[in-house]
């Protein structure tokens, strides 16, 4: 029995949500102020993950294509950052949404050939990506500065703000992470994250009611790696400095592990996986050096079977258990509900795309 019982889109409802939205607004902002540079810089690295993150879940968790390749993405994002700067002397700022962009076209590139793969074997080509990235930077030391890497200046906090430059880094990665989580929430709600979970679910199915399966898989791969080349070039203003071994295939398999601890299908999940993957290594290695892989290791084990749906199922069934929220699904088992939102997906992808309606 809940402690509290509202309507979803109710004005308590909606009272609630704002009032959520205020406190995590209010936790995110007082970070940097509570904090010394060095934690603030890990909690910045914990914005940047978050959003690279978020976009690998949205391929991996709404779209139910697996990416086995996502370092490479972020470096790519991190690479067109460094040089641009490096070479151009271009402004920080513009280097972020130019490198969103060269690793949106880079992940739409490989989405195309990977239309016919599924599984395992979409998983095989995105790990040939993730090992062959490393090794191409290198190639193009001209560039890239080869194995030596690049350094660039980090942003300065100016005079008027009043902050230090880590404070400063952080409020910067924040502004350009929040609205993305708005963009990426937006999305999941509406007709295209209907598509996209009618298609991860079942293809044939989605293929019937009149949804372009080639189109919703390619845009996810561009949008997907488009947060995470985002990530990348937020990762050249918080570290000063890039290298091919910043980008080996631990970082994609982080990313993947991070998806999976903070709850697939989920926006917010990404926030934790992002916080699993920033400090949970930084006490293995607290507790004991040379066993810090092992502890790791096995506390990613143990938050598998703990939260077996991510930390954000967790959250879910402890808020629920305080606060019911009735909506317009109240009643109907997960099948029926899975089913009126495969169906509505279905109708608005068939009016668009002239496909077979149900």
């Amino acid at each position: 029995m809940s402690m509290l019982s509202v309507d979803r889109g109710s004005p308590k409802h909606r009272r609630l949500q704002i009032a959520g939205y205020v406190a995590l607004a209010v936790l995110a902002l007082a970070v940097p102020f509570l904090f010394g540079p060095f934690r603030v810089s890990q909690f910045t690295l914990v914005v940047i993950y978050a959003v690279a993150v978020l976009g690998l879940n949205l391929l991996v968790g709404y779209s139910g294509q697996i990416s086995l390749g996502h370092g490479a993405f972020f470096a790519v994002g991190a690479y067109t950052s460094a040089i641009l700067l490096d070479k151009t002397g271009l402004p920080y700022l513009l280097t972020i949404p130019a490198a969103g962009a060269v690793a949106f076209l880079a992940g739409f590139a490989l989405g195309v050939p990977a239309l016919r793969l599924r599984g395992l074997y979409l998983a095989l080509v995105t790990l040939a990506v993730a090992i062959a990235a490393p090794v191409l930077i290198q190639r193009f030391e001209s560039l890239t500065g080869g194995s030596q890497g690049l350094t660039v200046e980090q942003p300065k906090a100016p005079g008027w703000s009043g902050l230090a430059d880590d404070q400063f880094l952080y409020v910067l990665c924040l502004l350009v992470a929040v609205p993305l989580f708005a963009l990426a929430a937006g999305i999941v709600r509406r007709d295209i994250g209907r598509a996209l979970i009618a298609m991860r679910d079942d293809e044939t199915a989605a293929r019937t009611m009149g949804i372009d399966l080639s189109t919703y898989k390619t845009r996810a791969f561009g949008l997907s790696a488009g947060y995470a080349g985002v990530a990348g070039g937020l990762f050249t203003f918080a570290n000063g400095f890039v290298a091919p071994e910043s980008f080996t295939l631990v970082v994609s398999f982080s990313f993947l592990a991070a998806v999976v601890v903070g709850g697939l299908a989920t926006v917010a999940g990404a926030l934790f996986g992002a916080l699993f993957i920033v400090f949970v290594p930084v006490y293995a290695q607290d507790v004991d050096q040379a066993l810090s892989g092992v502890i790791y290791g096995a506390t990613l084990i143990v938050c598998m079977y703990v939260f077996r749906s991510g930390v954000m199922g967790l959250l879910r069934k402890g808020f629920g258990k305080v606060v019911e929220v009735r909506g317009s699904t109240s009643g109907r088992n997960d099948d029926e509900v899975q089913e009126v939102a495969v169906a509505g997906a279905g109708r608005s992808a068939g009016a668009d795309s002239g496909g077979v309606r149900p």
